[in-house]
């Protein structure tokens, strides 16, 4: 019970990353605020005896900075302070190039993903140093290491979460707040699923796909689980993570550990490549 009494706030807990951290801080003993959109799913969330009313929910939509207001004062208020804030709601954003996307979709794109993790830390802040410190982590991706994961706006603005992170982490060190983010890579959550929330069959074609195709992607034969990336946040918001601050932690199943050939033998490397062709006839 790593977390007993230690009281906790979680954005875009309703699903996905966020559902499955919700239900592994409660089963180590915490008590968790969480806020979503998804208003049905919250309250049947915390309607639910499993929980053991450890868990409250409040209607939030981290886009409007007085909604994340709303929630961590609320949940300084219900639990008397908070320890812990996990900023994890987002979606894929836009998807347009940068040669088509237009500035209502980059402004959205990074005030859902971007400007929600600053405000929240931002107005976590005060309930920390009141309680003597804290712990916060950020949710970053591997579209922030280089180009091909995913949209340039959700990229851009995961990469501002990372570097974030770490500023973060400089400034509120000497109040004991420690900051540090995560990056998932290929994990099987509704995110990937969201372009495509009003057709369910086509939702469930894009999670079928990433199963078949993470086996073949990465060193880890198998697609990530929401519960992996659950249990990394973890460790790094216990005590276990004290000595940890201002880092990401890639939970990835190695998929950005160099290219194809650096961990498949059946995939041929640049040096093969040349040796092989030195040795060619003329």
């Amino acid at each position: 019970m790593r977390f007993e009494g230690k009281r906790v706030v979680i954005t875009g807990g309703a699903s996905g990353i966020g559902k499955a951290t919700v239900e592994a801080f409660i089963a180590e003993g915490a008590q968790v605020m969480m806020g979503d959109l998804n208003e049905a799913g919250g309250n049947a969330m915390a309607a639910d005896s499993a929980f053991d009313n450890r868990l409250a929910f409040q209607k939030t939509d981290v886009c409007e900075d007085s909604d994340i207001k709303r929630l961590i004062d609320a949940a300084a208020e219900h639990f008397g302070g908070i320890d812990i804030l996990f900023n994890n709601a987002g979606a894929g954003g836009a998807r347009a190039a940068i040669d088509e996307i237009t500035a209502e979709e980059w402004d959205w794109t990074h005030n859902l993903l971007l400007r929600s993790v600053a405000l929240g830390i931002r107005h976590v802040s005060p309930h920390m140093k009141a309680a003597g410190g804290g712990a916060i982590v950020n949710t970053s991706s591997i579209n922030a290491d280089e180009a091909g994961w995913g949209p340039v706006a959700y990229a851009t603005a995961k990469a501002g979460v990372r570097h974030l992170s770490k500023l973060a982490a400089a400034q509120l060190a000497q109040y004991n707040i420690r900051v540090n983010s995560i990056s998932p890579g290929f994990i099987l959550t509704n995110i990937f699923a969201e372009t495509f929330k009003d057709d369910p069959e086509e939702a469930k074609r894009v999670d079928a796909a990433i199963k078949m195709v993470s086996p073949m992607a990465q060193p880890v034969k198998r697609a990530g689980q929401p519960e992996d990336i659950a249990q990394g946040v973890l460790y790094l918001a216990s005590d276990a993570g004290g000595f940890v601050n201002g880092i990401d932690l890639k939970i990835d199943g190695g998929i950005t550990v160099g290219q194809r050939h650096s961990w498949d033998p059946e995939m041929p490397g640049l040096l093969d490549i040349l040796e092989e062709a030195s040795n060619a006839p003329g």
